[in-house]
């Protein structure tokens, strides 16, 4: 069984699967089709993706430009912090963020639909990030806004985060050719 949870901006989805646990672990369903379908959610997803950070790693704001990239993002191991900004020019939301504790213990996932650019800073030692995407990578339509663009003011829970250096020239949101 998975649950929905609505957030604040609309289209995105908090998702809540039910996890049997007892002495020796846990079993959930990370994944599953028909599950999503009945809680609305019809992204055909085509490729699965796997990070791992160590702890204050920021990676993002990433979005794909054309088609666009749907997300279905979870901590498999870990803690992150995980961040989408709304790109959609014609929301009345462009421009605001909204960021989700995921970790592997909750197991909550969240579901970013195209329209959004995305990104997660480590919050745990190490965090392994799975993600399910909806296109196949294409370095053409791969884009990115700055971590740190003071116009959306993302309050990022790091000191000293470690970036990468395509991370640290990404374009301001105003810059950025969504």
């Amino acid at each position: 069984m998975l649950r929905r949870e609505e957030t604040r901006l609309a289209g995105l989805a908090l998702l809540r699967p039910e996890s049997f646990a007892d002495e020796r672990g846990f079993f959930l369903e990370s994944y599953s089709r028909r599950g999503l379908h009945e809680i609305g959610i019809t992204t055909e997803f085509l490729q699965d993706n796997h990070s791992r950070s160590v702890r204050d790693t920021v990676r993002g704001l990433h979005f794909q430009t054309g088609e666009g990239q749907a997300k279905l993002v979870r901590a498999a191991r870990g803690r992150i912090w995980d961040v989408v900004v709304d790109i959609r020019r014609d929301s009345p939301t462009f421009g605001e963020w909204e960021a989700f504790e995921l970790d592997d213990v909750d197991h909550g996932q969240l579901y970013v639909p195209v329209g959004f650019a995305h990104g997660f800073c480590a919050i745990s030692d190490i965090a392994d990030v799975c993600y399910k995407v909806s296109a196949y990578y294409d370095p053409e339509t791969e884009r990115g806004i700055a971590w740190d663009d003071p116009a959306i003011g993302i309050d990022w829970p790091a000191a000293e985060p470690k970036l990468s250096d395509r991370d640290r020239r990404n374009p301001t949101l105003a810059d950025a050719a969504l």
